[in-house]
């Protein structure tokens, strides 16, 4: 199968690492870690403010991939600290899907610049 790597992605900082904001394969997109980041850099927030914004980033990559929000089949979140944000967390997430995605959820030791939330996803188009 044919990957396409995706770099740049309009509305979509560009990242300091050498990575790409998605590798499309086939029906399914690899969507990387997105944190709460904007033109100037990362921006801290609530746990709610970070996660709405990473999860804005995740939805736009994903549209310029070809893949829409209920295509979003998996959804990996670290949190700095699980305990005191899951419950905020939740709430934006269940806002943003009607038919949830699979999920993981963990506690980082460390997440890029002490940041609250990092969100990654998968979307897959069915066949």
């Amino acid at each position: 199968m044919v990957k396409r790597y995706v770099v740049d992605v309009p509305g979509v900082p560009k990242s300091p690492s050498p990575i790409s904001n998605a590798v499309v394969i086939g029906n399914t997109c690899h969507i990387s870690g997105q944190l709460s980041v904007y033109d100037d850099g990362y921006r801290a927030g609530s746990a709610k403010e970070e996660t709405t914004r990473a999860f804005d980033l995740v939805f736009k990559i994903a549209n310029e991939c070809g893949f829409e929000r209920n295509d979003i089949v998996y959804v990996d979140i670290a949190f700095k600290d699980l305990g005191r944000d899951i419950a905020d967390v939740n709430a934006v997430y269940e806002s943003l899907f009607v038919d949830r995605p699979a999920r993981t959820i963990y506690q980082a030791a460390k997440l890029p610049f002490d940041a609250k939330i990092k969100v990654q996803a998968i979307a897959m188009k069915a066949e």
